[in-house]
């Protein structure tokens, strides 16, 4: 039988939602151990000038805990 916990992070990019969702994963698998999924929950970004300046991602990760 296994568990998992979920914690949700917030990825950013200039580029695109893809690179902010890769952002997040690469960041929280540096502090998590056993990061097994991920979830994108909420997708939003930031306007200057009359066009997009940040994409930003909320994420929910998930990990196995340990025994």
């Amino acid at each position: 039988m296994s568990v998992y916990k979920l914690t949700e992070v917030v990825g950013t990019s200039k580029e695109s939602f893809a690179e902010a969702t890769r952002s997040a994963v690469k960041r929280a698998s540096k502090n998590i151990r056993g990061t097994s999924w991920f979830e994108v929950s909420e997708m939003r970004g930031t306007i200057k000038d009359g066009d997009i300046d940040e994409y930003q991602v909320k994420v929910k990760i998930g990990f196995k805990l340990e025994d």
